[in-house]
């Protein structure tokens, strides 16, 4: 099916297309490079309004395995606000790692919303931080400027893009992820499941839908 968009009223996320996250980096995701391109058509040829975001975190931060004597990346611990992935370091803040890829059409984005900052509190939302109280301001942008539906691209899937699509339906806004504009980390759970698989059940029952980039189209294509 063929999604028109209203470039007023609807919006693409960029989530956290940083050097770290890509094929190389500290923490890289498997062919997140292969986003880019299409990330950039839908910046050129689609999307009007868009906004992309930044882990930006403290050298000492809570999610960092190496901040926890004995601990392994990938472990997981309990933290005042829940049960918290520990992650390799990453995204440490004023690094290269940190920085948006350069292949990136930056100038295309409205705002840059960097999340993570606190060195106590870990991030995924672009929302919110991980106690799911801590805004970090896009709620009110979002509203202040009229935006209905938000269209999900970035790294990673089944983390930050899930977790900012979760967030956006319990704001009110409409929320698609684009399929082929993400890449998942793809962590096998405890229950056998993979995270990509938990978190598509999770955001299908909550009204998320997925959607191919080449189905995106506005009324005047240029």
């Amino acid at each position: 099916m063929i999604m028109h968009i209203n470039q007023q009223t609807d919006i693409l996320a960029v989530i956290d297309v940083q050097n770290d996250f890509l094929p190389g980096g500290a923490l890289g995701v498997k062919d997140g490079d292969q986003i880019i391109p299409v990330i950039n058509h839908l910046l050129s040829h689609r999307f009007q309004r868009s906004f992309a975001t930044q882990d930006w975190h403290p050298k000492d931060h809570i999610s960092f395995a190496c901040n926890h004597p004995g601990a392994k990346p990938y472990d997981a611990i309990e933290l005042p606000y829940g049960k918290q992935t520990l992650w390799p370091a990453h995204a440490v803040q004023n690094t290269k790692g940190a920085e948006l890829s350069s292949e990136l059409q930056q100038d295309c984005f409205q705002k840059i919303f960097r999340k993570g900052w606190h060195q106590d509190i870990d991030s995924y939302s672009a929302f919110y931080e991980n106690d799911c109280k801590t805004s970090t301001g896009l709620i009110n942008w979002l509203q202040k400027i009229g935006i209905k539906r938000i269209f999900f691209a970035g790294l990673a899937e089944d983390f930050c893009v899930a977790y900012s699509a979760m967030d956006a339906v319990n704001a009110g806004f409409e929320s698609y992820i684009i399929i082929d504009a993400t890449k998942p980390v793809n962590l096998m759970l405890s229950n056998q499941i993979s995270s990509t698989e938990y978190q598509k059940k999770i955001l299908l029952a909550i009204g998320t839908k997925y959607i191919l980039s080449d189905k995106i189209t506005v009324n005047s294509l240029y």
